[in-house]
């Protein structure tokens, strides 16, 4: 049996979510794959709680402290982390640590990842750990995990994808009639779009995305890749019967250090045309091999945390270091 305490850096709805999957099946898990899941700690952004078995209502937090402390104190052997990608310097810090301390990383959070790329993967691989980040490249669809290691192998010249649930939305209330305001509102209401959805309009979080995928496949930097991305305006080019108007995210390996995001219309019997809604999809070019896609997984808080829990199994249970 192998002990995997767990620090969890974020109590929003995705670390609630992934907290609440790991009281809810932790046996089932530790029975079915010998890995005995357990968050000993959970820290916010100013107060913080050790765990015996549920996590205590926020008023009876302690101030929080450095995690460096907090991972030394309970043992964790992995840091999983949950806060939102303000761009801030934090997660980069806590990871690094948790590396340096011979903690696997696992994180939803995008920032640190655009930034401190390299950083992270040299202390990972000196340290003998892994950094997971499939819930940071499409939730519960499991993109990351292809281009980290399924695809090893394959050859693989280029990946495109509709990685924007609003965007997919948003084109297709718009071929149905609906104006740009209005199809961003419906979006909202729905609880797929942010409140502020320039992100997914602009294409900066397909990029975002695209970048991660492009990292894991050819090992760009993401600090270092360029975008060009085409936003979501009005008016908008066409599409035939036989097409739907996608927001499609691309990189190749023939164009390093690039990802473009453009409106271009796809064939409704491909996977990127044949999505419905808020769906996403990911194409990768094998040569030899074919094309191999990937679609669906839920992007949600639940979606988001079971791709952290996945993450959580495989920092434990395989021997890899670093990203790949």
């Amino acid at each position: 049996m192998i002990e995997v305490p767990i620090v969890l850096v974020g109590y929003g709805p995705v670390g609630r979510e992934y907290a609440g999957l790991i009281r809810q099946h932790r046996a089932q898990w530790r029975d079915q794959y010998g890995a005995d899941l357990r968050v000993v700690a959970v820290r916010g952004r100013s107060s913080q709680a050790e765990i015996a078995d549920a996590v205590p209502p926020r008023e009876q937090w302690a101030p929080a402290e450095e995690v460096a402390g907090l991972l030394a104190r309970t043992g964790a052997r992995v840091l999983a982390q949950a806060v939102p990608s303000d761009g801030g310097e934090q997660p980069a810090l806590d990871a690094l640590q948790a590396l340096r301390q011979g903690a696997h990383v696992v994180t939803a959070t995008k920032s640190h990842l655009l930034t401190h790329w390299r950083q992270l993967d040299e202390t990972a691989r000196r340290a003998g750990r892994s950094v997971r980040i499939s819930g940071a490249t499409g939730a519960a669809m499991p993109a990351g995990d292809l281009a980290r290691s399924v695809l090893r192998g394959f050859d693989v010249r280029a990946v495109q994808g509709c990685l924007n649930g609003t965007a997919t939305f948003v084109l297709d209330q718009i071929a149905a009639g609906q104006e740009l305001a209005g199809a961003v509102a419906e979006a909202q209401r729905l609880g797929i779009a942010e409140a502020d959805p320039t992100a997914d309009l602009t294409g900066k979080d397909a990029a975002t995305k695209l970048r991660l995928l492009a990292g894991l496949l050819w090992d760009w930097d993401p600090a270092d890749t360029a975008v060009e991305a085409e936003p979501i305006g009005e008016p908008l080019p066409a599409a035939d019967g036989g097409h739907r108007l996608r927001q499609v995210a691309s990189a190749s390996r023939d164009e390093p250090g690039l990802v473009r995001v453009e409106l271009r219309a796809e064939p409704v019997a491909g996977p990127l045309g044949a999505l419905v809604g808020p769906e996403k999809a990911v194409r990768y070019d094998c040569g030899d091999a074919g094309a191999v896609a990937v679609t669906g997984g839920r992007s949600s808080p639940g979606g988001a945390a079971l791709a952290m829990i996945k993450d959580t199994l495989g920092a434990a249970l395989e021997a890899t270091t670093g990203f790949r």
